[in-house]
């Protein structure tokens, strides 16, 4: 669970808000279809999230502030068409249709199943001082993450609410646990762990080919004695080349853990968003 759901649910249990969401969308919109907020009583102030703000997030935002100051039942929804232009001074060119509901602590399971399906899961094997930073960046973000490490007490003790972390001894043997369509990042302390938790990813997409990206921290003479072992398991170069190593984006320089974690997370999104191509 992002951090701005977790705060939409915990405000969600003391006092109602009106969830607007963008339903449907049709060429160039500020926010995707999915993109929520949650706008509380005008007494209590606060606004949780975003549709991608201008004329038309401040107009959704009248709208469920005076829904809120009148009586009502929670579960009461209603739908709105716009076609962006310059009456609304946003001149994008598309359309969308805007969800709005009136909830309150009765819905939060319901929320959280609803606002948190479209995730991505991701498994992160090394809990050291990249993926504490990876951690920190993802916070935000759609991720539903799994950190896994072999050593005791390595994980801090405050965490992100999307983040479940697992102790495994063998570490490689969390990978036959993961969901199914999980990216993978790989960075433990070891090298020796590292290979064990590739080739255990490679022997689970050889069964089942379920996986996601899957990446491993280390340079290009890493991968190539990686490579060489790999290939000493029976490991072919068509499977190989499901192996992202370097992680991160090219041309972002730096080794600080939180200018990799910006580089690999971006490249998450990247491969989240698929191909180019679209609208």
């Amino acid at each position: 669970m992002s951090v701005p759901l977790e705060a939409f649910l915990l405000r969600l249990q003391r006092e109602p808000a009106v969830l607007v969401t963008v339903e449907k969308t049709r060429g160039s919109v500020p926010r995707e279809a999915g993109a929520w907020m949650a706008v509380f009583s005008a007494t209590t102030g606060g606004v949780i999230g975003t549709i991608g703000g201008g004329n038309l997030e401040w107009d959704a935002m009248r709208q469920a502030s005076e829904s809120l100051a009148q009586p009502g039942a929670a579960g009461t929804v209603w739908e709105q068409s716009i076609t962006l232009g310059p009456s609304l001074g946003q001149c994008c060119g598309g359309a969308l249709v805007l969800r709005f509901e009136r909830v309150d602590a009765s819905h939060v399971m319901a929320l959280r199943q609803r606002l948190t399906e479209h995730h991505q899961p991701l498994a992160l094997f090394g809990g050291g001082h990249v993926g504490r930073a990876i951690v920190q960046a993802l916070a935000p973000l759609p991720f539903d993450v799994t950190w896994i490490d072999s050593r005791d007490e390595v994980f801090p003790a405050d965490m992100p609410a999307q983040v479940v972390a697992e102790h495994s001894d063998p570490v490689h043997a969390a990978v036959h646990e993961l969901m199914a369509g999980s990216a993978v990042l790989i960075m433990s302390f070891s090298h020796a762990e590292d290979l064990d938790i590739v080739a255990a990813c490679l022997q689970r997409e050889r069964e089942h080919r379920d996986l996601g990206f899957i990446g491993l921290i280390g340079s290009r003479t890493k991968w190539a004695t990686f490579r060489h072992r790999l290939e000493q398991r029976g490991f072919n170069a068509n499977e190989l080349a499901r192996i992202t190593c370097p992680i991160g984006l090219p041309g972002i320089g730096g080794k600080e853990p939180a200018v990799i974690a910006a580089s690999v997370v971006a490249q998450l999104l990247l491969e989240r968003a698929g191909p180019p191509g679209g609208v």
